[in-house]
C-alpha cells in the first residue's frame, strides 16, 4: 500500500497540472488516478513492489493498447515490465523525470528536496503571462524528451489559460501525433489552417502527418516546397532532416546537417545528430568527438535519451547513476611446490622357486621325524 506522502505527491501532481480527476482508486503497488480527458495516471512508488500483472492489470482499465496510459515512478521499472507498458501504447516517467516533474511544479519536498527557487520575473509582462510562458516551456520540454503525453497535458493547461492560444493549439496537436492519435492531430491541424492558412507550424504538422502514414516521400516533397519557399526556415530544415533520418537516407541527412551547422555551429542537438550520420557513414572516430562536443555544448541526458529512443540507439549512460567500484582483481592462488621424492629402484623380484608338491609326505621323510611329546632315551 501507498505510504500517505506519496498519496499527497500524486494528487498534488496531477492537481498542479489542471487535470480534473474524474475517479481514483488505492491499488497494492499505488494510487490509479482517471482524468478528464480520458488519461489513466498509476502513480507506483516502489517499482520493487510491481509485478508484470500488476502491468496487466493497470493497463487493462484504459484499453488493451492505449496511449492514454501513464506510468509514473520514483524509482526505474525492471526491463520486462518498462517493454510491457511501452508495448501497450503508454508512456513512462520515471527516476530522473519523475524528479523533474516534482520539480518543475514546486512539489520537489515530498521527495526530500529544497524547493526550486521562483525563475526571475521577465520584465513588462504581467503575471499571467508569465505563469503562461512557464507553462509553455514545461510543455515544450516535455515535448522534446520524448515524453508527448505530459506535453499535452500542459498545452491544454495552457489553452485554457489563454483561449484560442495558437502556440498552444499546434502544439496539441503536435502532442497527439505524439502519441500516434493521427487522426486527431490531423484533424487539429486542418482547423488551425482554416483560420490561418500561412501558419507554417500547422503546415509542417500536416507534413508530419503524411510521415505518420507511412508516406515519408510525400513528407520530404513538402519539406522541399518549404524550402523553396524561403531557404532560410531553418525549422523546415529540421523537419526535412528528421524525416530523412526516418526514412533511413543517411547520406542526405548529413548534407543537410552540415548545412544547418554552417549557420548554428554550436546548436548540440545539430551536433548530436551530426554525429549519428557520421557514424552511418562510415567516420566511427570522428562521430564519437562530434557526439562528445554535442555533450560539451551543454545537450542534456534526457534529450540524449529521446533521441537514441526515436532513432533506435542504445541509451546513453546516465551521469548521475552511482559509478559501480571497481572490481578487485583475485590473485590466483599459489600452492607451495612440492617435492617429489625420488623414485625408488625397483626391487629386484626374488627368483621363483618350484612349487611345493602337495601330494603325501614319503615315507623316508616321516621315518625321521620325531613325534613333540616323546622323550629321549
Amino acid at each position: 500500500m501507498a505510504s500517505p506522502t506519496f498519496v499527497q505527491l500524486a494528487n498534488g501532481l496531477v492537481t498542479a497540472m489542471g487535470q480534473r480527476m474524474d475517479a481514483a482508486k488505492t491499488i497494492p503497488e499505488g494510487l490509479v488516478l482517471r482524468t478528464g480527458d480520458g488519461f489513466l495516471y498509476a502513480f507506483l512508488e516502489d517499482p520493487n513492489e510491481v509485478s508484470l500483472e500488476g502491468i496487466r492489470r493497470i493497463a487493462g482499465d484504459v484499453g488493451t493498447d492505449s496511449p492514454r496510459l501513464v506510468v509514473l515512478t520514483p524509482g526505474r521499472l525492471p526491463l520486462a515490465l518498462t517493454a510491457e507498458v511501452l508495448q501497450r501504447s503508454g508512456t513512462l516517467v520515471e527516476g530522473s523525470r519523475f524528479a523533474e516533474l516534482a520539480r518543475q511544479l514546486g512539489l520537489a519536498s515530498y521527495l526530500g528536496e529544497e524547493p526550486r527557487p521562483p525563475p526571475e520575473p521577465r520584465a513588462r509582462l504581467l503575471p499571467s503571462a508569465q505563469q503562461l510562458d512557464a507553462v509553455m516551456g514545461r510543455a515544450r520540454t516535455w515535448l522534446d524528451w520524448g515524453v508527448p503525453a505530459l506535453a499535452l497535458r500542459f498545452y491544454r493547461q495552457a489553452l485554457e489559460m489563454k483561449d484560442g492560444f495558437g502556440p498552444a493549439r499546434v502544439g496539441i496537436a503536435r502532442s497527439l501525433l505524439g502519441l500516434g492519435l493521427v487522426d486527431d492531430a490531423e484533424r487539429l491541424f486542418q482547423e488551425i489552417l482554416a483560420v490561418r492558412p500561412d501558419d507554417l507550424d500547422a503546415r509542417l504538422g500536416l507534413a508530419a502527418v503524411l510521415g505518420a502514414r507511412a508516406k515519408p516521400r510525400e513528407e520530404i516533397a513538402i519539406y522541399r516546397t518549404l524550402l523553396g519557399e524561403d531557404e532560410a526556415r531553418v525549422e523546415v530544415r529540421a523537419h526535412l532532416v528528421a524525416a530523412l533520418v526516418d526514412l533511413g537516407d543517411w547520406p542526405a541527412a548529413r548534407v543537410e546537417l552540415e548545412a544547418m551547422l554552417g549557420s548554428s555551429p554550436e546548436d548540440p542537438q545539430l551536433r548530436f545528430l551530426h554525429a549519428v550520420a557520421l557514424e552511418r557513414t562510415g567516420e566511427g572516430p570522428a562521430a564519437e568527438r562530434e557526439r562528445e562536443e554535442s555533450r560539451r555544448l551543454g545537450l542534456s541526458f534526457e534529450r540524449e535519451s529521446a533521441l537514441c529512443q526515436h532513432l533506435g540507439l542504445p541509451p546513453p549512460n546516465d551521469p548521475g547513476a552511482p559509478v559501480p567500484e571497481p572490481r578487485r582483481a583475485i590473485a590466483p592462488r599459489r600452492h607451495p611446490a612440492r617435492t617429489r621424492a625420488p623414485k625408488r629402484p625397483p626391487a629386484r623380484r626374488a627368483a621363483r622357486r618350484p612349487a611345493r608338491k602337495t601330494g603325501p609326505p614319503s615315507r623316508a621323510r616321516t621315518a625321521t621325524r620325531r613325534p613333540a611329546n616323546r622323550k629321549r632315551k
